[in-house]
């Protein structure tokens, strides 16, 4: 297996979406690379006033990665974002148009590299997905099957019947958690059913990451709102 497939085998033997992983830890770099190497740089600063300062998901992310790590510090986002006030102050009268972030490019080009090279490696990657525990979001299982339907249609029926498979074991480690929840239970929940709580979530929905999020707003247009709860698992 060459160095991408490689890399791409450590994401299948983890837990959770191997393609939400790969992005996440794509983004996390780059959000490291742009606070440590490219502040001052022009090019990289006409990119961000492009879209005055990344989208409201980016732009969080760049703060809580600058702000929990003493290497970064609040440096880097104060010098952008005073360039991006100026920006927005010279042209306060007449309006300023927000194209594209510049990480959201970044991020979705390598969330089509990373699958199309998933379905070119499907016969050495198949079998790791089925022994592991990871499971690909709806989003990206579905990305995925498209595009093995192009390249590698021999691969769709087998990953097909692995993914209902790993779905339907979450099932039912939810169903053990409500059935050792209860307080007739002689053992309670064990940690892989609690476990599975998360990884249920993440098998529909994906990491949080600004690619899903952005997504799932464009898919859900017009729909109701959901409700909000202030708690976690």
């Amino acid at each position: 297996m060459d160095l991408v497939g490689i890399y791409i085998r450590e994401a299948f033997e983890g837990e959770g979406c191997p393609v939400c992983r790969t992005l996440q830890r794509f983004e996390e770099e780059e959000i490291g690379t742009i606070l440590y190497e490219h502040v001052n740089d022009p090019a990289v600063r006409e990119q961000f006033k492009a879209s005055l300062g990344l989208c409201p998901y980016h732009a969080w992310r760049l703060f809580e990665v600058a702000s929990s790590n003493p290497l970064y510090g609040g440096l880097g986002v104060a010098i952008i974002y005073e360039h991006m006030l100026r920006a927005y102050l010279e042209s306060f009268d007449g309006g300023i148009v927000e194209g594209k972030c510049h990480l959201c490019f970044l991020v979705e080009e390598k969330e089509r590299l990373t699958v199309t090279a998933i379905a070119e490696r499907m016969d050495e990657l198949l079998p790791v997905y089925r022994d592991s525990k990871a499971v690909l979001c709806k989003r990206h299982y579905e990305l995925l099957l498209g595009e093995l339907e192009k390249r590698n249609p021999a691969f769709v029926e087998q990953l097909k019947e692995i993914q209902r498979e790993k779905l339907e074991n979450l099932r039912k480690l939810l169903e053990g958690f409500i059935e050792n929840s209860d307080y007739r239970s002689e053992r309670g929940p064990s940690v892989e059913e609690s476990r599975a709580i998360r990884r249920s979530i993440e098998a529909l929905k994906g990491l949080p990451l600004g690619i899903n999020i952005t997504n799932f707003g464009a898919e859900a247009k017009g729909r109701r709102k959901g409700i909000r709860f202030g708690w976690k698992v």
